[in-house]
């Protein structure tokens, strides 16, 4: 049985927190979600066989086992591309009331029916918690996974971040929550962060509403780049740099030990699922990370 394909932060390693960020490689789902796959999107045509739920709960326990998180729960949300965090205290219900794999959906969209959801308000892109007993995890393929933790390790977050994520600050949400919640365990307040593989800014054209609202945000263009083709130039269209970005609104929180783990998910295709690059028919990958046990 292959072992997950899993990449680490050296920084989240040299503090001892349980963490990774998954490729597609090492786990039991067939194709097109071939092999680690942690979801199924949302709008995937009704012709296409969905990942059985129970491949999906397989490829988490392997990867749990993998990070030394065997006896530990899994708690997710439903990802909206918005800019909230939610916050998941010791006792608080999380797996047990939802389903495996939540879905993604754009915030246009409503929520699916049902007490689950409607009770819980589980709608958000950045999880936060201080419960030893969980791991967080963001589904991502394309998007932004950053994985933060206090440097003890008592507090930790995921973040789903595309560039709505980033327009809306998601970080900053997190990062909120995150010292809001030390100042309640007089813990320790600095934050260490790790930026995941994503789509390069070689591969990620946008139009010119998108890169207004990047150059509006940052200003001058260090990360809305002129397109190399003259005729997509022409129509307004940019490369914009998503993880530059986000290490950018880290700093201006005041965050300065980031790592940033390598990897182009549009670029790579036998290391990572790519909404763009597949047209939606794929599979997710996760940023995953859970409280260093006392």
């Amino acid at each position: 049985m292959p072992a997950p394909g899993l990449l680490y932060s050296p920084l989240l390693s040299e503090c001892r927190i349980p963490h990774a960020f998954t490729t597609r490689e090492g786990g039991v789902s067939a194709p097109p979600f071939d092999s680690l796959n942690f979801g199924n999107p949302m709008d995937l045509p009704p012709s296409q066989p969905r990942d059985p739920v129970e491949n999906i709960r397989e490829n988490f326990r392997r990867v749990l086992h993998e990070i030394g998180a065997a006896d530990r729960e899994v708690t997710q949300v439903y990802q909206v591309h918005g800019g909230t965090a939610h916050v998941f205290r010791p006792g608080a219900p999380s797996r047990d009331r939802m389903p495996i794999s939540p879905p993604d959906r754009p915030s246009t969209e409503p929520a699916p029916p049902g007490p689950d959801w409607e009770e819980l308000d589980f709608k958000a892109d950045a999880i936060v918690t201080d419960d030893p007993s969980r791991v967080v995890a963001v589904r991502v393929a394309d998007c932004v996974p950053v994985l933060l933790a206090t440097e003890d390790g008592r507090l930790v977050a995921a973040v789903h971040a595309g560039w709505r994520g980033i327009v809306l600050n998601v970080t900053r949400a997190a990062v909120t929550a995150m010292r809001t919640l030390a100042a309640e365990h007089d813990a320790r307040r600095d934050v260490v962060a790790a930026i995941g593989p994503c789509i390069g800014p070689s591969r990620f054209e946008v139009g010119p509403e998108v890169a207004g609202e990047f150059r509006r945000l940052f200003g001058d263009d260090r990360h809305a780049l002129e397109h190399p083709d003259p005729d997509s130039a022409r129509q307004g269209k940019v490369l914009i740099h998503l993880a530059a970005a986000l290490k950018m609104q880290l700093n201006t929180l005041g965050i300065t030990r980031i790592d940033t783990v390598p990897g182009c998910t549009a670029s790579e295709p036998h290391r990572f699922f790519s909404h763009r690059r597949e047209a939606g028919i794929t599979g997710r990958m996760v940023g995953l990370i859970g409280p260093r046990n006392p």
